[in-house]
């Protein structure tokens, strides 16, 4: 009997924390600090969805683009979030569509990690191009160019992507590890097993978008494990 009792108290105990710990977070223009881009709300392909786009045109007029959740911090856990990405019209040429998102975004936007995509790279014609559909930064220090230069292979990958489709993200973040899985896959897209702010930092949440690029976000939902 007793057994049964601490069986019982134990799954509450549980279902308790995770029900305090995970939130489905409101994507509303209001609830987000923005950075060189704009928000708006907007129903696309059946999800009710927020747009964005980079209000700078050159890497020289920016230093982060992204909308990160006010009051928000975030450490270890699960991100979970339905985006598209796609390159504008008047994009310029090497535009990807590329969209992510950053987390344990520091409170002055001095630092931060991401994980984003690069949706026209997946099926194109070229094998290199469709190697780098997929890519960890780190902000400062790590760049793409830093990190492909000095390590290739090891932060960017391949997953099948299409530009301005609906794509599901899930980013576990554990310390100083983070796993990327795209679409509901059992395992990786890609693991990123040093990353490189350090296993202490916390932040908050952010959508991110660069160059050239017409996103939308929906279904963000955040699990907190501390």
């Amino acid at each position: 009997m007793k057994k049964i009792i601490s069986t019982i108290a134990l799954l509450a105990f549980v279902s308790f924390g995770f029900a305090q710990k995970a939130e489905n977070i409101i994507l509303k223009v209001e609830n987000f600090n923005t950075y060189n881009v704009t928000l708006k709300p907007e129903k696309y392909k059946g999800k009710e969805a927020l747009a964005a786009e980079q209000t700078t045109t050159r890497d020289s007029d920016r230093q982060y683009t992204f909308a990160s959740l006010k009051n928000f911090e975030f450490h270890n856990g699960t991100i979970e979030v339905e985006l598209t990405g796609e390159p504008k019209k008047d994009a310029i040429e090497g535009a990807r569509g590329f969209v992510g998102i950053a987390f344990r975004v520091a409170q002055d936007t001095s630092a931060f990690e991401c994980f984003y995509l690069r949706p026209t790279n997946a099926r194109a014609e070229d094998q290199v191009r469709r190697n780098h559909s997929v890519q960890y930064i780190s902000y400062p220090g790590f760049p793409w160019r830093k990190l492909r230069s000095e390590t290739p292979e090891k932060y960017e990958t391949y997953t099948d992507l299409v530009a301005g489709e609906w794509t599901k993200l899930k980013i576990e973040v554990k310390d100083d590890k983070a796993k990327l899985f795209v679409n509901g896959a059992e395992q990786p897209t890609l693991l990123v097993n040093d990353l490189k702010q350090g296993k202490d930092k916390k932040g908050s949440v952010a959508l991110w978008i660069d160059i050239g690029t017409l996103a939308r976000f929906a279904n963000l939902k955040i699990t907190k494990w501390d």
